[in-house]
């Protein structure tokens, strides 16, 4: 592993959390929303991370030592969830029974996920900090 596979392990990590908070925003900026453009209520959006290689070595030997793997946002998914079935027969979006569609997001679930996702981008933020702070030292022993 080079030095500075570190910095893009990190890198690649704070940008897939980065999206990942996004999509959660929007899934909570659309909790109540119960018509969109494509008809219907608001489909809960979810991030699908794969690994990627974000190693610099691509000869042959550096094939066959350890791969060094980031994260990468592959795709955003809509959930398949359910609905939530809700009676508000003064709704404008109501049916002739009274029920309202809503998204299927749930709030508690959507903090849960924010959380997780901010957690994860401090804890890659720390491993830059740390990782500068050891080259640094590095610097000073070499003075």
């Amino acid at each position: 592993m080079g030095a500075f596979d570190i910095f893009k392990i990190s890198a690649s990590g704070m940008k897939a959390q980065r999206a990942r908070m996004d999509i959660v925003a929007s899934n909570l900026a659309n909790v109540q929303t119960t018509s969109t453009e494509e008809g219907g209520p608001y489909r809960k959006k979810d991030v699908v991370f794969k690994a990627i290689d974000v190693s610099d070595d691509k000869t042959f030997s550096g094939t066959l030592s350890k791969k060094i793997e980031g994260v990468n946002v592959e795709t955003i998914q809509e959930s398949d969830k359910p609905f939530q079935m809700v009676y508000n027969p003064s709704h404008p979006d109501a049916n002739s029974e009274g029920y309202v569609t809503f998204p299927n997001v749930n709030l508690m679930e959507e903090m849960t996920d924010m959380t997780a996702a901010t957690r994860a981008y401090e804890a890659n933020v720390n491993v830059l900090s740390t990782t500068k702070d050891m080259f640094l030292k590095t610097l000073e022993l070499i003075k």
